[in-house]
């Protein structure tokens, strides 16, 4: 993704990847320093940044998912501190906007807890002075530096799902002993957290955090982090390029060959098909054209094929450079390492299945449901089977 919209960026060779609003320069400053998860909490949190963060939806999707991939191709690690933070300021103010009566924002860093990882989630209760959860919720990053963050649970004696905001600091809130031995993002702790009576207030109705358009639009943010990882692994293959086309040119060394240099148009593709699938998706966004369903569709095909060209950029730039960066180079084995844990997120064939039946069941009812398949016998006449 580059700066700009479609209509006032011209055309440019060279790679279309992100670049650095420098509105946002503490925050990449933070990025690349030792301390990430706290030096990039601060200057997230500090008000100059905090009053100009974008939201999707508002009109500024796209400038949302710049400033994610722009961190992402700095620091997988920052950028995963920044990520939830703008989530769960997106679902308040979606929540607010839809006259639910929600809370603020607290001040501090902000997370988002919707696992339900082996069917383990907290149960609500509402009592006379207000609604308290009680449980575990697995799967926390970050727990222990967030002042609060959304967490859904179940209601209690229903399978209904509902969001509230905790506070983290607040009683009733203990945290599991960190244990994250995971090498990719390893700045990122993951805890579990048990709630006994913690106070909560609620985030919209009953339902409303799965159905609200913003859930599918939280998912193609973090594609946009993903992306930004792969740039930073294109990058390690550009620059050694670089690097040798210098050499020849002082007669050093002899320059790139016709392979390293195929395997840097091929990484260029990729993250131009993927810096494009997500820009098209920020405007629809923008437009109002994802609301849930069609907002669920469009986030499988992102999600799927941002983590599709994440993988084969690490592959190809692997080829490309050999074992160098990954053994010379800390910050590209660090990069590597980071994406591949990161880009987990992403449920491979159960949303590309998803994405399949709700393709079905859609048929060509609405243009960005179907996209461009047209299915003969339904607007087809004249054409077998269907076509791209």
């Amino acid at each position: 993704m580059s700066a700009g919209t479609a209509s006032d960026t011209p055309h440019r060779p060279g790679p279309l990847w992100p670049v650095e609003d420098p509105a946002f320069a503490p925050l990449f400053e933070a990025a690349s320093g030792d301390d990430v998860v706290s030096g990039v909490s601060a200057a997230l949190t500090a008000p100059e940044t905090a009053r100009s963060l974008p939201l999707v939806g508002d009109g500024r999707t796209r400038a949302q998912w710049e400033l994610l991939a722009a961190l992402g191709a700095r620091s997988l690690s920052g950028a995963r501190v920044v990520e939830p933070h703008l989530d769960a300021l997106g679902i308040l103010a979606q929540a607010h906007e839809a006259g639910h009566g929600t809370p603020a924002p607290p001040r501090g860093l902000l997370g988002v807890y919707a696992s339900e990882s082996g069917g383990v989630t907290p149960e609500a209760h509402e009592g006379s002075s207000g609604w308290t959860l009680s449980g575990d919720k697995p799967w926390c990053s970050l727990a222990g530096e967030c002042e609060a963050a959304v967490v859904t649970a179940r209601i209690a004696g229903t399978e209904r799902r509902r969001a509230f905001l905790v506070g983290l600091r607040d009683r009733g809130v203990q945290q599991s002993s960190a244990a994250w031995p995971a090498l990719g993002l390893a700045p990122i702790t993951t805890l579990s957290l048990a709630f006994d009576e913690a106070p909560a207030r609620p985030v919209g109705p009953d339902g409303w955090y799965l159905e609200r358009p913003g859930f599918a639009w939280g998912g193609m943010g973090v594609a946009a982090v993903w992306f930004g990882g792969a740039v930073r692994i294109g990058r390690t293959l550009r620059n050694q390029l670089r690097r040798r086309s210098q050499g020849a040119r002082r007669g050093s060394s002899q320059g790139p060959d016709q392979i390293g240099l195929a395997a840097l148009g091929r990484v260029d593709r990729l993250l131009h098909a993927a810096a494009t699938v997500l820009s098209q998706a920020a405007a629809a966004v923008d437009a109002g054209e994802l609301d849930h369903a069609p907002g669920m569709t469009e986030a499988d095909r992102v999600r799927g094929t941002v983590a599709a060209v994440c993988a084969e950029v690490i592959d190809v730039v692997s080829r490309a450079t050999g074992p160098g960066p990954l053994t010379g180079d800390a910050g590209h084995a660090r990069a590597v390492a980071d994406l591949q844990v990161y880009v987990r997120q992403h449920h491979a064939e159960r949303d590309d299945a998803r994405l399949g039946a709700a393709l079905l069941e859609a048929g060509p009812r609405a243009a960005r449901d179907g996209a461009a398949w047209d299915v003969a016998g339904e607007g087809g006449a004249g054409r077998e089977g269907v076509r791209w």
